[in-house]
C-alpha cells in the first residue's frame, strides 16, 4: 500500500464548523502573502484556494459577507464579473491550460463549502486531469506549492 502525507490539510479536516468567516477572518489578519491573497480590488478581493482542485485555482470574494449572489450590491458583481475576466486571461498566459472552469456554488446543497460567504472559483483545467489518483484514490496531485502559485498570480495583478 502506498502513503500520501498531506499534512497541511489536518487544519482543514479538524477545522469541524467555524464560527467565524475564513474569508473575513483572512482579510483582516493583514498579512495578504500568508493568507493567499492575490489581490485586492475595490469591492472583491482574489485568493487562492488553499485547497485546490489544480495548481492556479483561484477565487473572487467580495468584502461584504453575503450568502447569496443576488444580495451583492451591483457594483461587486461587476467587479467580480471583471476580476474573473482578468484571472481567466492570468492563468492562460501562466499555467497554458486546455480550458478554465469559472463557477459559483451558492448553498451547501450545491457544494459550496464556505456557503455564507459567496466566492467565484476560477481554475485552469487540461484534458485528462481527472486521471486515477483524483477517482479512484480520491487524492489530488499538485505539481506546484501555493507559495510558488501565489508569486505567479500576484506578478500578473
Amino acid at each position: 500500500m502506498d502513503y500520501l502525507w498531506t499534512p497541511w490539510r489536518y487544519t482543514y479536516i479538524t477545522a469541524g464548523e467555524a464560527s467565524a468567516c475564513v474569508f473575513c477572518e483572512l482579510l483582516r489578519a493583514g498579512d495578504d502573502p500568508k493568507s493567499l491573497i492575490v489581490y485586492r480590488g475595490e469591492h472583491n478581493f482574489i485568493i487562492l484556494n488553499a485547497f485546490p482542485y489544480t495548481s492556479g485555482h483561484a477565487m473572487i470574494v467580495p468584502y461584504e459577507h453575503v450568502n447569496r449572489l443576488h444580495k451583492l450590491p451591483l457594483p461587486a458583481a461587476t467587479e467580480m464579473m471583471a476580476l474573473s475576466q482578468r484571472l481567466e486571461v492570468a492563468l492562460i498566459e501562466l499555467y497554458r491550460p486546455d480550458g478554465v472552469n469559472v463557477g459559483m456554488n451558492i448553498g451547501k446543497a450545491a457544494g459550496a463549502g464556505i456557503a455564507e460567504h459567496i466566492h467565484m472559483h476560477v481554475l485552469p483545467r487540461w484534458v485528462a486531469d481527472a486521471n486515477f489518483m483524483t477517482v479512484i484514490g480520491e487524492t489530488r496531485v499538485l505539481p506546484e506549492s501555493l507559495e510558488t502559485t501565489y508569486q505567479r498570480l500576484k506578478s500578473k495583478f
